[in-house]
């Protein structure tokens, strides 16, 4: 039996690969600051001292708008000391082409995994169906749909990334895999039409010009990886699962 930490572990991709690891018969720690068990704040490092003592492997999927790099920074230096022999980290498709902060911070997250003298794993994953239809969400409180113009998107399903960094868990190091992306790449309005269809509601979709870098480089498809489109089910099929059938 290994001793797995997972980092996120009560989040949306944490939860499913935590679940996962206890499936088969894995020790999980599950490293959160209201955790009974193991209470940790990342960006101070406390408890962490605690929480890694005796692991094997950590799962870092933790994330959040700010603090990601000394969260980082603070649990290499808890890793090394603690003797844990494996860091999987969970990446996201264009850090390294999208210029916009929170991927400017993940791809610095890479680097410190990269030079960290622990063995690693990075993998990096296209935009979860959940996160999609957050956004979507948030745009159908208009009376219109606004969406930023000539941008698509290739999202995947959680469980199918949580499958995958089960895997790369319970093996060797093996520095940066192959790319998970979803199964179709689809303009933001084809998205947005299904997420109404699915919802019963009814909203013009809009097309909108930006500026900036960052979206120059999702118009550009910095963010997509359409041959790694391992994921096999669709945001419909997403959709059906959340919302049921809209008559």
């Amino acid at each position: 039996m290994t001793t797995i930490v997972v980092t996120g572990g009560t989040g949306t991709l944490g939860r499913p690969v935590t679940r996962r690891l206890a499936e088969r018969g894995h020790d999980v720690r599950v490293l959160s600051r209201h955790s009974p068990r193991y209470p940790v704040d990342l960006r101070e490092g406390t408890g962490l001292a605690a929480a890694l003592d005796g692991a094997d492997v950590v799962v870092h999927c933790a994330s959040g708008p700010r603090g990601d790099e000394q969260a980082a920074r603070r649990l290499v230096a808890a890793m090394r000391a603690a003797g844990v022999g494996h860091l999987v980290y969970i990446s996201i498709v264009g850090v390294d082409r999208v210029p916009i902060g929170y991927y400017r911070a993940k791809l610095a997250v890479e680097r410190i995994v990269e030079e960290s003298g622990i063995g690693w794993t990075v993998l990096r994953s296209t935009q979860f169906h959940d996160l999609v239809v957050t956004l979507l969400q948030a745009a159908a409180k208009l009376p219109v749909m606004l969406l930023p113009s000539g941008v698509s998107d290739q999202p995947i399903e959680v469980a199918e990334v949580a499958d995958r960094l089960a895997d790369l868990a319970t093996g060797e190091p093996a520095g940066r895999v192959p790319d998970m992306a979803g199964p179709e790449v689809l303009g933001l309005p084809a998205l947005a039409r299904a997420y109404l269809r699915a919802t019963g509601r009814r909203r013009p979709v809009v097309s909108v010009p930006l500026l900036g870098k960052g979206y120059q480089g999702m118009r550009n498809g910095g963010h997509l990886a359409p041959r790694q489109a391992v994921g096999e089910a669709t945001f419909e099929d997403y959709l059906a699962r959340r919302f049921g059938t809209q008559e």
